[in-house]
């Protein structure tokens, strides 16, 4: 979201340059993709272990040779950020689905652990924990990876057939969305002014949750998150995500035309 009133400027990563933004942004859609397979691998009971296990090695192989398209540091740095995202993500389905089927996820997280050697673990450490602690640490990297699994868990909250089963959801990703403003108090809001924008996009692109339960649901999500936020934040928010929509849609019309 790149139309930033001036009161609230962009924080300044220290990190980019050892990770610019494209990097950043690259290894958040490492993650996604990464954690799908790994999650759909877990899940399969159809395949054995033994080739489970062999996917996931040739998966965690790939992600350590583009970590190590870097400087040493650098390559901390990229693993930092994917086992960053990894533990995110796992936490995040855990929390809303059960540990069912995150051995795959383990599995991967061990494979990207083994090839860090006793040297490199100590540069991926520091970097796994400033990234943790500093907001602005990476944030291009946290923005995209937020958006993706906060639309991740919306698209299964709109697509579920059972109203319990949708609102348990609801409860997860809004308390997920709120928990953002204690994790990092001064920019937390950012990144749910992008998932609030990400959320209606996707329903004006794509047409979803339109109609009947799903636009409840989606509804009472908003609303909720509304009720929640102090009156600051839920003006900056709102105001924040109302106006990356209509920067999209007026870039669709002109793309249009």
């Amino acid at each position: 979201m790149d139309s930033t009133p001036q009161s609230f400027p962009l924080p300044q990563d220290a990190l980019l340059e050892l990770a610019p933004r494209d990097v950043q942004q690259q290894a958040a859609r490492l993650v996604q993709e990464s954690f799908a397979t790994a999650f759909r691998l877990g899940a399969e009971g159809t395949a054995s272990s033994e080739a489970r296990q062999q996917a996931l090695a040739k998966l965690a192989a790939h992600l350590g040779s583009w970590a190590a398209m870097a400087t040493r540091e650098g390559t901390a740095l990229r693993k930092a950020l994917l086992l960053s995202g990894l533990d995110q993500w796992g936490l995040a389905f855990s929390q809303t689905f059960g540990n069912l089927s995150l051995g795959g996820i383990s599995e991967l997280v061990g494979y990207l652990r083994d090839e860090i050697d006793v040297e490199e673990e100590a540069h991926c450490q520091a970097f796994f924990e400033r990234v943790q602690e500093e907001e602005a640490a990476a944030f291009d990297f946290k923005v995209l990876l937020r958006r993706e699994l906060h639309l991740a868990l919306w698209h299964a909250m709109v697509a579920a057939d059972v109203r319990e089963e949708a609102d348990e959801i609801l409860q997860q990703l809004g308390g997920m969305m709120l928990a953002l403003l204690g994790q990092m108090p001064v920019h937390g809001w950012r990144l749910i002014a992008d998932a609030l924008a990400s959320i209606q996009m996707r329903c004006l692109s794509q047409g979803i949750a339109v109609e009947g339960m799903a636009l409840e649901t989606t509804q009472s999500l908003f609303a909720s998150l509304a009720a929640a936020l102090p009156e600051d934040l839920r003006t900056r928010i709102l105001s924040q995500s109302s106006e990356a929509v209509r920067a999209w849609q007026q870039a669709r019309r002109a793309t249009a035309n």
